[in-house]
């Protein structure tokens, strides 16, 4: 087999979601970035760029113009201009409106299928920018003044030195196991399934969660008369949810909903996910920054994970923007960006985890809580306004690019 070494600045091994999002980011400032995927982008086993629908948080719509990407993706975006939230089988719901709060919408939804074919086109167009697909990554060798990764592609093996790596691989990521960061782990023992669905009512820019005992069920406002369907199920009951032909499937979900947008008249394909947490219990190391799933895979309420790594996206690349080592590696970077990004993820995980638990909790007490919570919000505007803001993105230290800022350039 043939072997030889390749260099550049920021190696990105992953090429989903957050780590394509952080190659466009980073382009600007003048780095040569090579981009590793193990998965053609175009085959049915990519895993990022499926019809999953996307709630992009308001901060994010910002981080997503600021490094070029909204504006080919704002016409298949759907805005979120209200939020129903309930309970299942209590009468208390809460009602968000994004006027409310002088806004035009919270957010908006996208297909992760759109998502990717916007995004993969801006990598072809950068020069900047090499993406190595499909080539896997095989090992890490940490220490000095590069990092060094061990690619295999049907081609041979190569070797890649970086001055920095980021490990945006998944939440089983590879390089986090080699370099033996350890992770705090909770399987939910729950599965989300996600389609698209037609009802029979225009959704008007609403989107609708029902928190359950087994997870959120969710209806989205999406592009034309679709809405995004996200079911969260038991684990042990979701192969058979997903074998139901789709009159079932779609009675069932009906029941689950109610009739808020009329019947439903048409599901498209399917697709489960299990559900567990995984948490790095560092992001950084030498030379190494940890990414994406890859540094915090969280429970789907609220639709907070892929909004966290965009801020974390936006962070990576304003500290790298401000730094005047000439070094994107240096340690005093990788300090910088780890202290200030870790708030916003000790909060943001802390709200998914105890949300899912709380709601799953049998006991009185937690039904107790998870009422008067709910009250709360629902007759306090004060507090709704205040749990509104965060979930578009906006606690702690606030990137640049999501207050709609640019980045400073070279």
């Amino acid at each position: 087999m043939n072997q030889h070494t390749k260099v550049c600045d920021i190696a990105i091994v992953g090429g989903g979601l957050a780590g394509a999002s952080l190659a466009v980011a980073l382009a600007p400032l003048g780095y040569d970035i090579s981009v590793i995927e193990s998965v053609a982008f175009k085959a049915a086993s990519q895993p990022s760029y499926d019809d999953r629908t996307l709630a992009l948080s308001h901060s994010s719509c910002r981080i997503l113009a600021g490094i070029g990407l909204w504006d080919n993706l704002a016409s298949d975006a759907t805005a979120i201009r209200k939020i129903t939230a309930t309970e299942q089988n209590r009468p208390v719901h809460v009602e968000l409106d994004s006027a409310e709060m002088g806004l035009t919408e919270f957010g908006h939804v996208v297909e992760a299928r759109c998502f990717g074919g916007v995004v993969t086109q801006k990598l072809k167009e950068t020069k900047n920018i090499e993406v190595l697909c499909p080539v896997s990554v095989e090992g890490i060798d940490v220490g000095g003044l590069h990092s060094k990764l061990n690619l295999v592609s049907e081609d041979g093996t190569e070797s890649l030195s970086a001055r920095l790596v980021i490990a945006a691989d998944g939440a089983n990521s590879l390089i986090r196991e080699q370099l033996k960061i350890p992770t705090q782990t909770r399987d939910y023992h729950q599965t989300v399934i996600i389609c698209n669905v037609t009802p029979e009512k225009a959704h008007r820019g609403r989107a609708y969660e029902c928190l359950t005992s087994t997870g959120p069920f969710a209806v989205l406002p999406h592009t034309g008369t679709r809405c995004g369907l996200v079911w969260t199920v038991e684990s042990n009951g979701a192969g058979q949810i997903l074998d139901l032909d789709d009159e079932e499937f779609l009675s069932r979900a009906q029941d689950r909903f109610g009739s808020h947008l009329g019947k439903f008249l048409r599901v498209g394909k399917r697709s489960a996910y299990p559900l567990k947490l995984v948490r790095a219990r560092q992001d950084t190391g030498e030379r190494v920054v940890v990414l994406g799933n890859a540094a915090h895979a969280i429970h789907p309420v609220g639709a907070q994970g892929f909004n966290l790594a965009l801020r974390d996206v936006a962070s990576l690349a304003e500290v790298l923007a401000d730094g005047d080592v000439g070094d994107p590696g240096a340690a005093v970077l990788l300090r910088q960006y780890s202290q200030w990004r870790r708030e916003d993820q000790r909060a943001t995980i802390a709200f998914s985890d105890g949300i899912t638990r709380l709601f799953a909790h049998p006991s009185v007490l937690a039904a107790g809580l998870r009422t008067s919570g709910m009250i709360a919000l629902a007759m306090i505007p004060s507090l709704r306004r205040h749990q509104a803001i965060k979930a578009m993105g906006y606690r702690g230290k606030v990137p640049r690019l999501a207050l709609g800022e640019r980045l400073r350039l070279p």
